[in-house]
């Protein structure tokens, strides 16, 4: 076979080599950490116990699949399936033309809606590289969109596809995405926004800064610890206690 061509054919293929990489006692301990239980954010949530690193061996064995195959994946109840198939659309949006990188956007839009991206490490790991180019190239009117959204995940696909744009060093969406959820009440988006920020102060400390002159005594504490954590400690403790 050659390098083009994919091992894995079907999402039943797929799905077996997931289940042989099965870890139960992960898979316990994988569904309390992203809050699985009654009235959590990721309520219901099924895991196998699969790792990351062997989620993205996988992902090799995929490239090149039919779309129908990501589609099953993608709707799995299986969280490290969803993960997988979502990996596998980031590899293809970062190597695609404009048109094919539209329509895997939507797809993922579309998953988001549908309620299949549910969890932070799925939004993580994919919107920057599926939204992220996208949204590049029409501006902040999309990301505006989902930030304004009443479901939690699309306002986390919102900042978090901003990594796009830190990438490229065009830090005025991210700051106004920002801008956008600096009141909202989910601790997770505090910390998405907290973790852009910091990120922009990396390129621009004088950018940030000056974002954050008018905005940190009201901002919630944990977006402003994540924004704040690698200034200088005396600076640091000043923007906590309100008197910088």
């Amino acid at each position: 076979m050659g390098k083009a061509d994919i091992s894995i054919r079907t999402a039943e293929e797929a799905l077996r080599a997931l289940r042989r990489q099965a870890d139960p006692v992960r898979a316990k301990a994988t569904q309390r950490f992203f809050k699985t239980g009654k009235g959590e954010y990721g309520e219901g949530d099924r895991f196998l116990g699969v790792t990351m690193p062997r989620i993205r061996a996988l992902v090799r064995e995929l490239r090149g699949c039919p779309a129908s195959v990501l589609t099953v994946l993608a709707t799995s109840p299986w969280h490290e399936a969803r993960m997988l198939s979502l990996c596998v659309l980031a590899e293809k949006s970062l190597r695609a033309d404009e048109q094919t990188q539209e329509e895997i956007a939507t797809m993922y839009l579309d998953l988001v809606k549908r309620g299949f991206v549910n969890n932070w490490d799925l939004v993580d790991v994919t919107a920057h590289k599926i939204v992220g180019p996208v949204a590049l190239r029409r501006g902040p009117s999309l990301l505006a969109r989902l930030a304004r959204s009443r479901a939690l995940w699309e306002r986390r696909v919102s900042i978090i596809a901003t990594f796009a744009h830190i990438r490229v060093h065009k830090l005025d969406v991210p700051l106004q995405i920002a801008e956008l959820l600096l009141q909202d009440r989910e601790d997770l988006i505090h910390k998405a926004v907290g973790w852009v920020l910091r990120e922009v102060g990396k390129r621009d400390g004088k950018m940030l800064r000056q974002f954050l002159s008018t905005r940190y005594r009201t901002m919630p504490r944990t977006m402003l610890r994540y924004a704040i954590e690698r200034f200088p400690k005396d600076e640091y403790r000043r923007y906590l206690n309100g008197t910088h």
